[in-house]
């Protein structure tokens, strides 16, 4: 089946080519049948990807060590589930998902503008394809997947228990699909560019893709912090690691994107500023992409140095010269057609919300970037740390929700000062309330977190007015009830209240964020059973040592050596907590013949204990220090080494007994942290805002909008 799977990459590479060809030659003759055949290209791109990337997963299903990659990222050891997952840990099982998923999303969205945009999907076409044929080259020729073994090994390297977490299924394919739909939008950017169409009508075409990538990209974003919370045992979700920042640029300036092209759809303005938004948010879907790959900045995220720098660079390189190319040989036809009216005016605020969108992605590159740039400039390596991101991040923050909840309700062109205090009298009061409220129960220690709370109320409340105000509008035109009328105001205009329901949710999650920053209790401390540590008004205790050992089959997976800890709070109990520390045996360990030996000489992960709630979280890992065993460990590998396995076992179940028994001390990392669960619910919010803007509009509206299109259809049914 590998020479199948490597077959399939080949002729996808030969298909690409031929599909730049075909496409390129049918738009500058004129032949509508070369640009169908480059077209078909795509679908054909898409099937044979799909082929090769079934046969490497059903290779790491079976656990065929014939294949390398498998032999290097899976074991028999490593349960089902994660068996799929372990395809795209690898750099080649991520570069083939990467040509697979842009094969589908370039097919689909090719298909859905076969008879629209005629003269710009054929260049759309051939970008989409250039893409495919980059990717597609380097599994060829660099890091193929099939590359095979003709004397398997009898077990593989296994997954990196990092990785052994349910959202390393899906945070992954959701970071690759918000980069590959990014893609989509670019293509037809640079198709609008080199024929000079320049109209909305190409952003229309791309914005369903253009929501898809945001809405994916933030959820694998978030999910990437969930997995960092929950399971790499430091306490927090965001550390401004290089590969985390990586994935957060695309997402801020496409996020600016999606609300700037508002303003050249209602306006014709910001034209010139539309495209180089796209433009840079697709070169950075590479760039993150890049970063994963290359291992050119130190991060957890990262899989390792690779032979990729060069090409990657290049790409990179090639994308960002075109890109500049185009804009400033098409800046004529970009001008705008209105100027801006008045700085108190929906386009002067999403102006504003772009800048500082921008702002934040300019502090993130910089602070990510800062060390090669210092390497370069003074020969040493130099990086910043979280409090250098937060210096500017949070300033920023405080402005881009402000922004987020005046853009909603502001008038285009020219607002009043008696339309302005309408729409904001009750939202300040609302701001002003939860000020005095914070002041009187003495939360006073952190003015940015107060700023942020009484910001966060006055978004709240804008939507919450908008709401209302449209309820009630259509309760009195249509004669129906508050639900009903909701769910009508929502479904007609799906866009604009899953914006406001994205902006509450965004009001929400930096809430969380700024108070679990602000307020949390951290202590790091060593502890016996029997001891006690306080952690912001909470008594935790560790009762008891805790240790088993999980097999499959006859292997040893992992010994988990770990902790009870009893909380209360003024002597009253308040939870039971438990933490463990997974240690899985070097494979070298089996080699020897000594099972024990090996125990604490491979790769270890933390299983935090937590208790979450809408108000706190509790959070606990544990550290224990095995040097304690070694004695023991000494004497049990002398006796059963070369032993049958059974006997092994019991030698493995008597050592944690022993742990169990004895009053070894271990460290502890002890958080009380308030409302982290607020960001977990606000990004839930948040993609549900987003679901509904991609929601398909009801066959009324539908109706609609095909009627609207019918002239533009026909004109460029003209220009074919």
């Amino acid at each position: 089946m590998a020479t199948v799977g490597q077959a399939c990459l080949i002729l996808a590479l030969a298909t690409c080519a031929y599909g730049i060809g075909a496409s390129l030659y049918g738009a500058s003759a004129g032949r509508r049948d070369w640009v169908e055949s480059g077209r078909r290209s795509v679908y054909a791109l898409a099937v044979l990807a799909t082929a090769a990337f079934a046969i490497l997963i059903a290779a790491f299903l079976r656990s065929d060590f014939h294949f390398t990659v498998v032999a290097t990222h899976s074991s028999t050891t490593t349960p089902t589930f994660y068996r799929a997952a372990a395809a795209w840990s690898s750099q080649e099982g991520s570069l083939l998902l990467w040509v697979w998923l842009l094969s589908l999303w370039s097919s689909l969205v090719l298909f859905l503008v076969r008879r629209r945009l005629r003269d710009v999907a054929p260049y759309a076409t051939a970008v989409l394809l250039g893409f495919g044929a980059f990717f597609t080259a380097l599994l060829v020729f660099s890091v193929t997947p099939f590359h095979t073994v003709a004397s398997a090994p009898a077990e593989g390297t296994g997954l990196n228990p990092l990785l052994r977490h349910p959202s390393m299924m899906i945070h992954p394919p959701m970071l690759y699909s918000g980069y590959t739909l990014w893609a989509i939008p670019f293509a037809f950017a640079i198709g609008a560019l080199v024929v000079r169409r320049v109209d909305a009508d190409w952003i229309r075409a791309t914005r369903r893709f253009a929501l898809a990538a945001w809405f994916f990209l933030g959820v694998g974003i978030l999910l990437g912090a969930r997995w960092s919370y929950a399971e790499l045992g430091w306490g927090g979700y965001w550390a401004w690691d290089p590969v985390e920042n990586a994935s957060l640029l695309p997402w801020l300036t496409g996020t600016a994107f999606l609300h700037s092209v508002m303003v050249q759809e209602k306006r014709g303005m910001l034209k010139v500023w539309n495209v180089s938004l796209i433009l840079a948010t697709g070169t950075l879907a590479i760039l993150g992409t890049f970063l994963v790959r290359s291992g050119i900045l130190d991060s957890i995220h990262a899989f390792g140095a690779s032979t990729l720098g060069v090409p990657f660079v290049s790409l990179i390189g090639v994308m960002i010269a075109g890109s500049v190319a185009l804009i400033v040989t098409r800046r004529a036809s970009l001008r705008t057609e209105h100027r801006l009216d008045s700085l108190l005016s929906r386009e002067a605020v999403f102006l504003g919300n772009n800048l500082v969108l921008v702002g934040l992605a300019f502090v993130v590159f910089w602070g990510t970037f800062f060390p090669l740039i210092s390497e370069a400039v003074t020969g040493e390596k130099a990086a910043v740390g979280p409090p250098w991101f937060d210096r500017y991040t949070v300033p920023l923050a405080l402005v881009l929700v402000l922004l987020s909840g005046i853009g909603p309700v502001i008038a285009w062109r020219r607002a009043t000062l008696a339309n302005a205090r309408r729409n904001f009298k009750w939202p300040i009061v609302a701001a002003a309330v939860t000020l005095v409220a914070l002041i009187a129960f003495g939360v006073t220690q952190n003015v940015a977190a107060m700023t942020m709370f009484a910001v966060a109320a006055f978004v709240v409340t804008v939507v919450g007015q908008e709401l209302v105000r449209g309820v009630s509008a259509r309760r009195a035109m249509a004669n129906e009830g508050p639900a009903r009328a909701l769910v009508s105001l929502v479904s007609r205009n799906r866009r604009r209240y899953g914006g406001y329901t994205v902006h509450v949710g965004m009001a929400v999650l930096f809430v969380g964020v700024a108070a679990s920053t602000a307020f949390q209790h951290a202590r790091d401390v060593r502890l016996s059973p029997g001891q006690t540590a306080a952690i912001g008004g909470y008594d935790v205790t560790y009762t008891n040592a805790t240790a088993r050992a999980d097999y499959r089959g006859d292997r040893l997976e992992r010994v988990n050596l770990g902790a009870v800890l009893d909380v209360k709070r003024k002597g009253r109990h308040v939870t039971t907590l438990r933490t463990e520390r997974g240690y899985y045996p070097s494979t070298a360990a089996f080699a020897s013949g000594s099972i024990v030996q090996g125990i604490f000489e491979g790769e270890a992960t933390s299983e935090v204990g937590m208790k979450a709630g809408l108000t706190h979280d509790l959070w606990t890992a544990i550290r224990p220090d095995p040097e304690y065993l070694n004695k023991v460990i000494d004497a049990l590998a002398a006796k059963t080494k070369g032993r049958s396995v059974d006997q092994q076992f019991t030698a493995v179940g008597n050592l944690l007994g022993v742990y169990r028994q004895g009053a070894f001390p271990a460290q502890f990392r002890l958080i009380s942290s308030p409302l982290v669960t607020w960001i977990w619910l606000g990004g839930i919010v948040v993609f549900c805002g987003g679901l509904i803007a991609l929601w398909p509009a009801p066959d009324a509206a539908r109706r609609r909008a095909t009627a609207g299109y019918a002239g533009r259809v026909a004109r460029e049914l003209g220009r074919a």
